[in-house]
């Protein structure tokens, strides 16, 4: 019943999902509910605790809260529960009141057919308690015995509290030997040891060391036994069965129309996968013009291989290996997105961009402290900042990280420029620090940003516009050529739209509110909504009403037209 996707299953993915659930479930850790059309949210967090306590404690990576199905027969009798409302806002409200802020892995909308009859079911995923911290909600610990909800029992909040964090990169395999290890893999891991270390002395050593000798140096081995992160990093791929869960790799390529055209499975070792994993890679040539003074494109790839490459293997260190996911890398035809299993220890990537940020610690300490070793990481912790700096300098887009799913982290790489705007400020301003540009690359993209951001981006005069239509300011848009685009995002002054309405008086002697709106319409702000424009010609009439300029002819709204107050004034 594991269900670990980086893609959102198929419906029919789903429905099989469903019926192992409802023939072969475990009481403790998957609840059915019928759950018509509404159903009691602070009941939903209390089984969410319960739920993942209980998944903790089975060893269990997660659980199931399912609504559209009859508790007492398994019939599947379908949910209208939060039919139109949506379900992803539920996400973030049984958040507020859960340990740490864990929420759903995933809500899922299923649609089994039954006696010819489509019904919705919906499945919630509900991680496992994490190691050592039962999961609670409004501050009190659920757990379950049988099919009963109740709190948690001493004796089991002792057990999960109880929990060792493990290490799980310094576990041992049971059953692996030296003789699982690659040969090839062993010996370059010894050439990026002497590299990095760089002293003449020490490769002289490491010349002399058997490969155990080595391995236990590195702590690879420990007591003539083989660590989980050797196996990963230096594993023949024959033997990766003796790993718990096996870790993999896939590359995908996905074309125009957003299918998967080609891919492949990598395998250990992992020591190799950033250049096997490359080797798929159509990194192209890409051409912009980064700035108006000069008459020739300037010539790049698509993808700067360093930073790839430190992405990659932070997502080999970072790795939550015992849910049993992939690293995915994706390939589009303008970006590549990068995925795996775990959450991101930070939290959100702004820390992550001051340049005093030091990492609370690390998922797999010994992974991450030999990939430092081999020159595989980097190991001031700054490996994120000079991705994000590379970027900067390249005048691209900043790497989107999202982490919505509190279980997996995905990272979006540009391989092209998506506002020339926003590359024009950059080619201008050298001297912006990092955590500049990320404000200004979140205005490219339309994401949101605090009244604070707008303020500090308004004086560096580099915006314009109403929160939240905020857009490049004119002396920018001027030197890219982009003043049309320019005029249709900025407002004229209300004087333009007053002479217009007058003057449309004038000629027609009266109008409708309808006919003021079609003409005003197309002429205010594109980045304006249409509430925003329905409010600006509601206060440019109340506002010519009050200086005196227009008037309406009758005292019913639903009849009455605006006229000139001068042409009254003739009239009498």
């Amino acid at each position: 019943m594991d269900l670990w996707m980086e893609d959102k299953p198929s419906n029919s993915e789903l429905c099989t999902i469903l019926e192992k659930l409802i023939k072969s479930w475990e009481m403790e850790v998957v609840e059915f509910k019928e759950a018509g059309k509404d159903y009691d949210k602070n009941k939903i967090g209390q089984y969410f605790s319960a739920i993942s306590n209980e998944s903790n404690l089975k060893g269990l990576q997660h659980g199931w809260l399912v609504f559209g199905v009859r508790n007492k027969d398994k019939a599947i009798v379908g949910s209208d529960y939060r039919n139109n409302k949506g379900l992803d806002t539920l996400k973030q409200e049984i958040s507020v009141g859960t340990t740490g802020g864990i929420s759903f892995i995933e809500i899922y909308e299923v649609f089994p057919v039954v006696d010819g009859e489509k019904k919705r079911v919906i499945m919630f995923q509900i991680p496992a308690a994490t190691t050592a911290t039962p999961t609670g909600w409004n501050d009190h610990f659920y757990g379950r015995n049988g099919e009963s909800l109740g709190a948690l029992s001493v004796e089991e909040l002792d057990r999960i509290r109880g929990q060792e964090k493990k290490d799980w990169s310094k576990q041992i395999v049971p059953e692996a030997e030296i003789e699982h290890l690659d040969t090839n893999a062993i010996n370059l891991a010894r050439e990026n040891y002497k590299k990095k270390m760089n002293k003449s002395y020490i490769s002289e050593e490491v010349d002399r060391m058997t490969n155990e000798q080595f391995l236990t140096k590195l702590k690879l081995m420990l007591n003539g036994k083989i660590t989980n992160a050797a196996m990963l990093l230096l594993g023949n791929e024959d033997y990766d069965y003796l790993f718990k869960t096996v870790p993999e790799a896939s590359w995908r390529v996905y074309d125009s129309k957003n299918e998967v055209s080609d891919y492949e499975i990598f395998k250990i070792p992992y020591i190799t996968l950033s250049e096997r994993l490359f080797g798929k890679i159509r990194n192209l040539t890409y051409r912009y013009m980064p700035n108006q003074l000069t008459l020739f494109p300037t010539e790049t790839k698509q993808y700067d291989m360093w930073l790839l490459r430190e992405l990659l293997n932070n997502c080999i260190a970072h790795s939550e290996y015992t849910y049993g996911g992939r690293i995915y890398l994706n390939e589009f035809e303008d970006k590549i997105i990068l995925t795996n299993p775990g959450s991101f220890l930070p939290g959100k990537i702004e820390p992550v961009l001051n340049p005093g940020y030091n990492p609370p610690f690390y998922r797999n300490q010994l992974l991450a402290e030999t990939m430092v070793k081999l020159n595989m990481i980097d190991s001031q912790s700054t490996g994120i900042r000079r991705v994000f700096r590379i970027q900067k300098e390249r005048y691209f887009p900043l790497p989107d990280y999202d982490l919505s799913n509190r279980q997996q982290v995905r990272v979006c790489i540009y391989g092209k420029i998506l506002d020339e705007n926003y590359s024009q400020i950059l080619f201008k301003n050298p001297d912006f620090d990092l955590e500049t540009v990320f404000l200004i690359d979140c205005v490219q993209k339309g994401i949101k940003i605090d009244k604070a951001a707008v303020k500090y981006l308004r004086k560096l005069k580099v915006i314009e516009g109403k929160v939240p239509n905020i857009f490049l300011s004119a002396s920018i848009s001027e030197t890219i050529g982009e003043k049309s685009q320019y005029v249709k995002n900025k407002a004229f002054d209300d004087q333009y739209y007053r002479d217009l309405i007058v003057r449309y008086l004038k000629q027609y002697k009266k109008a409708k509110k309808k006919d003021i709106r079609a003409l005003l319409w197309d002429k205010l702000p594109e980045v304006m909504e249409d509430k925003q424009k329905e409010d600006k010609i509601r206060n440019l009439l109340a506002t010519m009403r009050r200086k005196g300029i227009i008037t309406t002819d009758s005292q019913n709204q639903q009849r009455s037209s605006w006229i000139l107050v001068e042409q009254v004034k003739q009239e009498k």
